[in-house]
């Protein structure tokens, strides 16, 4: 069972997830929610990293960029950009939504995804369901502590797998400093070769 293989940092940034996604009233957890528990973490490798970064004390910020992104309906600056290219204006289609129906109306809080139970729901006792994305994101840091050879999912393993996917909590994270390159630089020491080389 995968539940046995999170330390108890990794399980406390799955249990924090649930109150944000609880305080922000979503209906399921989100990775934005992951993002958030991760930040709030202390004396952990992944707070470590994330301090490292230059994201100690920038939670604020985070949480910002994450709420501007849940009001244009959790769409990426990729998506904007692929909206865009077709030449609709997503900063329009926010204003007109929001006349019509009142601010916030397109905030993307997954409302009906992820209702069934899973290996996930033990870790918090059942409480808010884990939508499709944040339910991937668990099963991708098994796959990342795997790639380490670690033997446990610890909430470094969290956070790099959330910077490897596309998606808005990669996007705020490398507007702040913080990408996946970044991370396992300071993690494991990869890529300082490189660096130094060119």
């Amino acid at each position: 069972m995968m539940f046995e293989r999170f330390t108890k940092d990794a399980r406390a940034v799955v249990v924090g997830a649930v109150g944000h996604a609880e305080r922000l009233e979503a209906e399921t957890v989100e990775e934005q929610h992951i993002l958030l528990a991760l930040l709030d973490r202390e004396a952990s490798r992944g707070s470590f990293a994330l301090a490292s970064l230059g994201l100690a004390g920038r939670g604020e910020s985070v949480e910002r960029a994450l709420a501007e992104a849940r009001r244009r309906g959790g769409l990426s600056r990729a998506d904007e950009d692929a909206l865009s290219g077709l030449g609709i204006r997503l900063a329009d289609i926010v204003s007109r939504v929001e006349e019509a129906h009142g601010e916030g109306a397109l905030e993307s809080e997954s409302r009906t995804a992820g209702r069934g139970k899973g290996w996930w729901s033990g870790l918090v006792g059942g409480h808010r369901p884990f939508a499709r994305g944040a339910k991937d994101l668990l099963t991708e840091s098994l796959r990342v502590a795997v790639a380490q050879r670690d033997r446990h999912i610890g909430d470094e393993h969290l956070l790099l797998a959330l910077t490897a996917r596309p998606g808005v909590p990669a996007e705020v994270l490398a507007d702040h400093g913080v990408t996946h390159a970044s991370l396992r630089r300071v993690l494991y020491g990869e890529g300082e070769g490189e660096a130094k080389a060119g």
